[in-house]
């Protein structure tokens, strides 16, 4: 059997201007990165500003588990099949980052034969938007470090800088550092930390800035810390804004490529959602909008992670809600979910499945608490056996929610098109009444504590005393109006990733909250979660070589 990777450097690509044709997009409408990739023109979005928008579909999941649920594959899978039925489809997914690519995850263009192509530069360095947010950020904090040395004019307390450094790897020695040591022409001394690019606030600006304009203004709303006096200091009291704009001017670009049938895709930023709000760019997902009849994209994670940041912090940006929700599942973690081990998923066990279904089930009851129609796809791996696949299927019968298998993996396109074609029923029949879970005019407390009751499902909720402490001042400057972003482990709805299924009965614990003027919302960390992952004993790139010729090796 085939690599995913021996599949995609087997099939001979479009031209990008051909794909780019197929969404009614001229060769003037891009900017080519080579034969295969293209950033979208300033003037193009503009211009197709003026059109009608498609339909909205979100593909989102039950809690990850190491048996896999196949997310992206499915979200490719899907906008194939789509296609395949007569749907102009356009697809809008996440950057990879170069973390999990070497790391443990792999990347994030799909697999099988539902891909994003050409997979090998879009898990390494793409178009460079990573390097660029990542370079914007440091900068700032070199103009921050220098401003301190050169006299501190703001009266900025070293104690309380909250901005950090990043770097685009899992690199867990980086997470506390000294910096400034050497003397007095090194610096000011100060304890920092890096954390992983995809959780830098500025990734989180560039994917929900409306254009240009606002991204400038977003970034001069960061707060990087406070003053002696305690009150705090943003980008825009440094007046860097402007160059860090002209940083980020080319990589807030949206990128265009394709699928293995040729799918025009759109891939564009990469937060975490484990750890920010897990979707892909504002500006993507409208211009996809604008030249597709359907639109097909993901959130990071499970739905209560990116699905609800999706939701109720890209929606309100966006001003667009999904027109319905695909939930992918797979028979093997619905047996993880229900306490069977990872060396035993290939044996038949249906009451380890119904159990693990409980999970799914909370993730349904999610989304229709949104207003919005539900569809689950059974992402089909080779040991699936009939009495599972059919027990399933009644499962989801019984709490009135249709369910489609899919095997795009192994089947490409066609092993999609019963989805497809579900989907698009759902559409055409139920009418979506979105509503967000919380209001912005709640306190932060009360945003808080509406996630953990109602799509985590936990009891309480309770505050650190440094958090508590926060949310007094986060009141004092009006912050606690702001959306929330919760930090909390994905492989479980509790903050122990330990309890997988539906736990009950449990408590969150908020330790620390982090102010992300800038991006508009606050991040409620949980838990022992991690804004910069270490790496796994074994990780991914030891695997990883290039051949004579310049060919990746290893990559997945």
């Amino acid at each position: 059997m085939k690599t995913d990777i021996e599949i995609s450097q087997a099939i001979d690509l479009l031209p990008i201007k051909k794909v780019a044709q197929s969404i009614d997009l001229t060769n003037n409408d891009l900017e080519l990165f080579g034969k295969y990739k293209a950033k979208i023109d300033f003037s193009t979005i503009q211009r197709l500003s003026k059109n009608q928008e498609g339909k909205l579909i979100l593909v989102t999941s039950i809690n990850p588990t190491p048996a896999g649920e196949g997310k992206s594959t499915v979200t490719i899978g899907l906008g194939d099949a789509l296609n395949l039925i007569g749907k102009k489809t356009v697809i809008a997914l996440r950057e990879p980052s170069l973390g999990p690519v070497m790391g443990i995850k792999g990347g994030a263009t799909g697999g099988g034969y539902a891909q994003l192509l050409p997979m090998e530069e879009i898990n390494l360095h793409f178009t460079g938007d990573m390097h660029a947010i990542t370079t914007a950020n440091n900068a700032l904090s070199a103009l921050l470090d220098n401003h301190i040395q050169q006299g501190n004019e703001l009266g900025i307390d070293v104690r309380r800088i909250i901005w950090k450094r990043v770097v685009d790897l899992n690199d867990r020695a980086l997470r506390h550092v000294n910096v400034g040591l050497g003397g007095p022409t090194q610096g000011m001394p100060r304890e920092d930390g890096f954390d992983i690019t995809v959780a830098s606030e500025i990734m989180a600006i560039l994917c929900l800035a409306a254009d240009l304009e606002d991204l400038k203004f977003r970034l001069g709303n960061i707060v990087i810390g406070y003053t002696f006096d305690r009150e705090p200091v943003s980008v825009s009291d440094l007046g860097v804004q402007g160059a860090l704009t002209l940083l980020l001017k080319e990589a807030i670009k949206p990128n265009l490529v394709q699928t293995i049938y040729g799918t025009a895709a759109f891939i564009h930023g990469g937060p975490f959602a484990n750890i920010a709000h897990g979707c892909n760019s504002i500006i993507a997902t409208k211009t996809a909008l604008k030249l597709g009849d359907y639109v097909v994209t993901e959130a990071g994670f499970g739905a209560d992670l990116g699905g609800e940041k999706f939701l109720d912090i890209k929606v309100p940006n966006l001003k667009k809600a999904p027109d319905a929700v695909v939930i992918v599942a797979t028979i093997r973690a619905l047996k993880m979910h229900g306490g069977v081990d990872k060396k035993e998923l290939n044996t038949e066990d249906v009451s380890a499945m119904a159990k693990g279904f409980s999970n799914l089930q909370k993730h349904i009851e999610n989304i229709k608490s949104y207003g919005l129609p539900v569809v689950v796809a059974i992402n089909e791996f080779i040991n699936d056996s009939e009495n599972e696949i059919v027990a399933l299927r009644e499962l989801c019968q019984s709490i009135d929610v249709p369910v489609e298998l899919t095997s795009v993996w192994e089947k490409g396109a066609q092993g999609g098109v019963a989805l497809a074609k579900r989907v698009t029923q759902v559409i055409e029949e139920q009418t979506a009444d979105f509503k967000t879970i919380y209001q912005n005019g709640m306190n932060l407390e009360d945003k808080i504590k509406t996630i953990v009751t109602k799509i985590y499902g936990g009891n309480h909720v309770v505050f650190s005393k440094k958090a508590r402490n926060q949310l007094a001042t986060f009141e004092k400057y009006g912050w606690d109006r702001l959306p929330v972003c919760m930090a909390k482990t994905q492989y479980s709805l509790s903050d122990d990733p330990q309890k997988l299924g539906r736990p009950v009965g449990f408590t969150i614990t908020i330790r620390e909250l982090v102010p992300k003027i800038g991006a508009g919302f606050i991040v409620a960390l949980t838990g022992d979660v991690m804004t910069m992952p270490g790496l796994p004993k074994k990780p991914a790139a030891l695997n990883m070589d290039v051949d004579k010729d310049g060919n990746a090796i290893g990559l997945f």
